[in-house]
C-alpha cells in the first residue's frame, strides 16, 4: 500500500459524514507505519474501543470505512476463532465482529454489513509473519504468502463491495 497523508485517509471514508471523518482518531505514528507490508490500513480507536477504521486501495482510489463493535457482547476466552478476511486463527477475543454502516442512503437507513476480523485489524502483518497470533497450535496451509495475500485481497474487496452496495441483498 502506498503511504497516505491524514487528509487522504479522511477523504477516503464512504460510510460517514465529512465531519465525522474529520474528527476520527488516526493511527499514531502515521509516517512510520510499515506501508510496504500493508495491503490495507486498519486500526482501532484507543479512545473509543468499540470503533475501528479500515482504508483499502481500490481501482477508483482508496476507500475507507468506519467500523463498530457491538456493545455488551459476551466473549468466550476459551474458544478459537478465525478472521474471515485473512483466515488467521486467534484465541479468545483475538477476532471481533465489526459492523460497517453501508454507504449512501442504505447506511442512513441503518443498514450494516458485519465481518469477523482480527481484532487489531493487522491481517497483512499476520500473513507476512510480522505479527504472531497467540495460538499455541496453528494449522499449516500449503499456500504461499503471495497466495494468502491474494485471498485476503479478494475477501476484503468482497466485504467492501457489500459496504458500497446501495441495496441490501435479499435473503436466500
Amino acid at each position: 500500500m502506498d503511504p497516505m497523508t491524514d487528509q487522504e485517509i479522511r477523504a477516503s471514508f464512504v460510510n460517514c459524514s465529512k465531519g465525522e471523518a474529520s474528527r476520527l482518531s488516526l493511527p499514531a505514528g502515521l509516517a512510520g507505519l510499515p506501508w510496504a507490508d500493508l495491503d490495507f490500513l486498519g486500526w482501532r480507536d484507543p479512545g473509543a474501543p468499540d470503533r475501528g477504521y479500515l482504508v483499502a486501495p481500490r481501482e477508483q482510489g482508496p476507500v475507507g470505512v468506519t467500523l463498530r463493535a457491538p456493545q455488551n457482547v459476551r466473549r468466550s476466552f476459551t474458544k478459537t476463532t478465525v478472521c474471515s478476511l485473512c483466515l488467521t486463527g486467534h484465541p479468545g477475543s483475538g477476532v471481533a465482529l465489526l459492523a460497517a454502516r453501508r454507504a449512501g442512503a442504505a447506511g442512513r437507513q441503518g443498514n450494516t454489513v458485519g465481518v469477523h476480523v482480527c481484532a487489531d485489524l493487522a491481517c497483512p502483518l499476520y500473513l507476512r509473519g510480522r505479527k504472531q497470533s497467540a495460538l499455541t497450535s496453528r494449522y499449516e496451509e500449503s499456500l504461499s504468502v503471495e497466495e494468502k495475500l491474494a485471498r485476503l485481497d479478494g475477501n476484503l474487496q468482497a466485504f467492501l463491495d457489500r459496504v458500497l452496495q446501495s441495496r441490501p441483498s435479499a435473503v436466500r
